[in-house]
């Protein structure tokens, strides 16, 4: 797990778990490449680790794709969906959509969650034997398969200059270096807002009716949710599901 501390007013990412963390704390060794080592990353599996975490002025936790006892293997494809402005978060969900057709065409059970930005993601669960190559393969292939049928507004490269009014789709967060803003964690803002797991329902409400709203999760907000419907995200992590072959 990657987090963003505080310090002041300014911030930074941490992936090395601190010396001073308590002796109960975990942490799973990590290999880099860039290091020549290993990194030692906070493993925050139970509510004394998350309390730990938090009063570290960690705000922001940002978590890999796969577990630590299997570092090589991804559990899930995601999908980061970033609108350039004027795009906003309802052009998201509109390009949401159109992955979750693909998937469905694809026989592939999909999940989108609030980036507690500006944006959208959609998880496609796994939980297969499968490898960083394949799984960033295949997002990158539709990606671009949906810049070539929606080139108004979808972009599937990283530049800027071809950003704006559109939706970037970005597949390069399937790798192994890459971590991504963990489901249910809050967001560093003047009015922090919480990465909440959605329905799909409510993505198609957002996408017709133009309302952003209904995409927008206050801890209140989530809170009420799990107790209402409980973990709308579990599927993602129990869910066994391939690649399709080729």
């Amino acid at each position: 797990m990657r987090y963003k501390a505080f310090k002041g007013k300014k911030f930074f990412y941490q992936k090395e778990c601190p010396e001073y963390r308590p002796e109960w704390l975990d942490t799973a060794p990590v290999y880099s490449q860039s290091n020549e080592r290993n990194v030692n990353f906070c493993l925050v599996n139970d509510l004394p680790s998350l309390v730990w975490v938090v009063n570290t002025a960690a705000i922001e936790l940002h978590t890999s794709l796969s577990l630590g006892r299997d570092p090589l293997t991804p559990g899930m494809v995601v999908f980061d969906l970033d609108p350039g402005p004027p795009a906003s978060i309802i052009e998201c969900a509109q390009v949401a959509l159109w992955l979750r057709q693909v998937f469905d065409g694809l026989g592939l059970r999909s999940f989108p969650k609030t980036s507690g930005s500006k944006g959208l993601q959609v998880y496609v669960p796994l939980n297969t034997a499968v490898t960083y190559d394949q799984t960033k393969s295949f997002a990158h292939a539709q990606a671009t398969l949906l810049e070539l049928q929606h080139p108004e507004l979808v972009v599937s490269k990283m530049t800027k200059s071809l950003r704006s009014g559109k939706v970037l789709v970005d597949w390069s967060q399937n790798d192994r270096h890459k971590t991504t803003v963990c489901v249910y964690s809050l967001r560093a803002r003047e009015h922090p807002t919480v990465s909440a797991p959605v329905r799909w329902p409510e993505v198609e409400a957002a996408a017709v009716g133009r309302d952003a709203g209904l995409l927008t999760c206050s801890t209140d907000l989530v809170i009420q949710r799990w107790q209402d419907a409980g973990d709308l995200f579990s599927p993602v992590l129990e869910l066994e599901q391939k690649l399709p072959a080729g």
